[in-house]
């Protein structure tokens, strides 16, 4: 009966809270490093904390923000994000497909802000249509979590001794390993696309000639080279995506 309850408990705004909270932890970490990376290239705390509240995207961000701090290009920003966070707007069309009919275009427009990784799985776990009210919620707690991270980090990279910056400054890259280890551990092409991303990283690193693209352009170039080989070597039929 228990079990019943809870299959039937109502998408409220307290329930996206509740639901939020666990990845409004998680964010505090990761964004605290964050804000030590902004400040340590010469952002201001304030800034730092600007782009979290503006942005919200995780890798993409630190991607960005590395280019901003070592004088990218424009172009080479824009794009260099675009390849990162295009996964949000695939993420975005599968969602709306549990929202509710009801729901306003201004509402969709200002909900989509909040679509990340961790945020969309547990949408789509939810049993029926998701309404305002519960997504509201859902994104608030992780939204908090990753703007009060960057602040406290930014502000306290003065405060904290150098050995301890840089042993946090490990929470970047560890966030990445978390993200890429799980899923190619088992899946062979997932496995297999992280390979040939790390060869071509390798080769623009330490190729005479090549070693002087900038970093804004290997990542985009390592991306979508691992990305188009996977699409054409492991294409996914119509029947697989519905089973």
């Amino acid at each position: 009966m228990e079990d019943v309850i809870r299959e039937k408990e109502p998408l409220t705004w307290g329930k996206g809270i509740r639901d939020g909270l666990p990845i409004c932890l998680g964010y505090l970490s990761v964004s605290f490093a964050f804000g030590m990376m902004a400040t340590q290239g010469g952002m201001s705390p304030w800034v730092a904390l600007l782009i979290s509240m503006s942005n919200l995207t995780s890798a993409g961000q630190v991607a960005g923000t590395a280019l901003i701090l070592s004088g990218g290009l424009y172009l080479e920003i824009a794009v260099t994000t675009f390849v990162i966070n295009i996964r949000y707007m695939l993420m975005s069309l599968s969602l709306s497909q549990k929202i509710d009919g009801a729901m306003g275009t201004l509402q969709r427009l200002a909900l989509s802000f909040g679509v990340t990784d961790e945020i969309f799985a547990v949408s789509m776990q939810q049993k029926g249509e998701l309404g305002a009210r519960y997504l509201s919620g859902l994104m608030l707690t992780p939204y908090l979590g990753w703007s009060a991270g960057t602040l406290l980090g930014a502000t306290a990279t003065g405060l904290l001794p150098a050995a301890v910056r840089t042993a946090l400054n490990i929470a970047i890259y560890g966030m990445f390993l978390a993200i890429i280890v799980p899923p190619a551990r088992h899946s062979r092409p997932v496995a297999l696309v992280i390979a040939i991303a790390v060869a071509m990283s390798c080769l623009f690193r330490w190729t005479p000639g090549l070693n002087r693209v900038s970093t804004g352009w290997v990542i985009i170039l390592c991306a979508v080279a691992a990305s188009a080989f996977a699409a054409l070597r492991y294409p996914v039929h119509e029947t697989e995506a519905q089973a």
